[in-house]
């Protein structure tokens, strides 16, 4: 065998142990069960219903601060205010439109504030 050939031998040799193995399929679900639980599994779907959840029930929470504390503290300095609902210019009822404003700020200034200290911590 001459010099040439046996590089190139050598070189194929070293090209097939560099080569990555070809990745196995996954495995095909059996039946609707196992593919749902496979879905279930790779979507993660239980920490996002959790999270849904959770998120309406913090929603709950800041409508009522905004509702019950922080509305009824700009009732003091508005005369003739029962709530903010009540407010009109003119012809138009604009106070649910405040109220729904007032209810979007404070609701993005906690969600805010949460994900800032979530990232200090090290959550993601």
């Amino acid at each position: 065998m001459s010099k040439e050939s046996e590089m190139l031998e050598e070189l194929t040799k070293i090209r097939e142990l560099l080569t990555p193995a070809p990745k196995p399929a996954p495995e095909k679900p059996k039946n609707l069960a196992a593919e749902f639980l496979q879905f279930i599994k790779r979507y993660k779907i239980l920490g996002l219903a959790s999270a849904f959840i959770l998120g309406l029930a913090v929603n709950a929470l800041i409508l009522s601060l905004a509702e019950d504390i922080i509305t009824p503290i700009i009732g003091l300095f508005v005369k003739d205010f029962d709530t903010i609902q009540d407010l009109k210019l003119g012809v138009f009822g604009i106070g649910n439109f405040i109220a729904a404003f007032i209810n979007f700020i404070i609701i993005a200034f906690v969600i805010f504030v949460i994900v800032k200290y979530a990232a200090k911590v090290g959550l993601e």
